[in-house]
């Protein structure tokens, strides 16, 4: 059996009062591609929770057999109102957007694509790689900036070592490790920790955060609550410390954390804004801009929205349908 109990040789980085309120959110399974989809396991957003601070979606995927699966091979796509964030452990993915950007996302190495007003892009495995293996996080924007211009961020973090842990931090700060990649979304935490065997790690954090942990590779304990492989722990806001502890076998972790939003969203397929009809003036215009379907006269006059894209690419995407009935606002 795997002991996730602490041992009393396991030296504890100080910080405040834990919070014993910890919520397990299981993931789901989510093909991600064609016939030889690859398999996501996603657990934001749910029924329970849509949202941790602005942390509105989390795919964890890997160590996938790109043999056997294609690996990641998603065509071009829109997104408004969001912001993205690719973080591998294995493998290489190469990126390229209407904001003409193109880098390759590696092991370690942040790449934070923000859409504001709206972005396309497309995310394809590198031929060379054999294994894929990381996590896309997106967060929703605030009112006040999810209308700017879209932007394209890289970032390395230098780890930072911890009694039985090693730390890097990919967005805002812990440990007075601080990134400087401007998210346009105030009070966010983003962070990669790899946990020593049988270590207990406890961290301050800031009391009007709440925090989310993925158990990336392992079983881990957050807060005294067991949290198995792939599931997500949610800590609501309020206390100053966050307490966790890898197995014998060690672990690798993300943890999320922010201020809770404070707007009620509304998200679909690749879209986030904050009532129905936005959705549907965004599909509309996606839909006619890359000649999926007529362009509306409302729309005419109108600045687009997704931009150019560069020519001897793979086919987009096209939005599927709108469901019948109203979409509802979610906080």
């Amino acid at each position: 059996m795997t002991n996730l109990e602490r041992s009393p040789d396991v030296e504890v980085l100080d910080a405040g009062e834990l919070c014993t309120a910890t919520e397990v959110l299981e993931p789901r399974l989510v093909p991600l591609g064609g016939p030889r989809a690859m398999t996501v396991y996603r657990t934001l957003p749910q029924k329970q929770r849509s949202l941790v601070g602005a942390w509105c979606f989390l795919d964890h995927y890997g160590p996938d057999d790109v043999s056997e699966t294609g690996g990641m091979q998603v065509p071009r796509h829109p997104h408004t109102g969001l912001a993205t964030v690719s973080w591998l452990f294995s493998g290489r993915i190469d990126h390229l957007d209407s904001g003409g950007n193109a880098a390759a996302v590696v092991p370690g190495e942040l790449n934070l694509m923000i859409a504001g007003r709206g972005i396309t892009h497309q995310e394809l495995s590198d031929p060379a790689t054999t294994t894929l293996h990381g996590v896309q996080l997106w967060y929703a924007m605030p009112d006040a900036t999810r209308f700017g211009e879209n932007a394209f961020a890289h970032y390395e973090p230098e780890p930072v070592q911890i009694p039985g842990a090693t730390v890097r931090v990919f967005i805002g700060s812990l440990l007075d490790s601080v990134s400087p990649v401007d998210t346009r979304t105030p009070d966010l935490l983003g962070a990669e920790l790899i946990l020593d065997p049988g270590a207990v790690v406890r961290l301050p954090v800031r009391a009007d955060f709440e925090l989310a942990v993925l158990a990336e590779s392992d079983a881990v304990s957050v807060n005294g609550a067991a949290v198995a492989h792939r599931s997500l722990a949610y800590v609501p806001p309020g206390s100053d410390a966050i307490e966790i502890t890898a197995s014998d076998a060690g672990a690798r972790i993300i943890l999320l954390g922010g201020v809770p939003l404070g707007e009620q969203i509304v998200m679909w397929w690749n879209f986030v804004g904050r009532d129905h009809d936005e959705i549907v003036e965004f599909r509309r215009r996606y839909q006619a801009e890359l000649g999926f379907e007529p362009a509306d006269p409302q729309d005419v006059g109108k600045r687009a929205l997704f931009g150019e894209f560069p020519p001897d690419q793979p086919k987009p995407l096209p939005a599927p349908a709108l469901p019948a009935v109203r979409l509802r606002p979610r906080e």
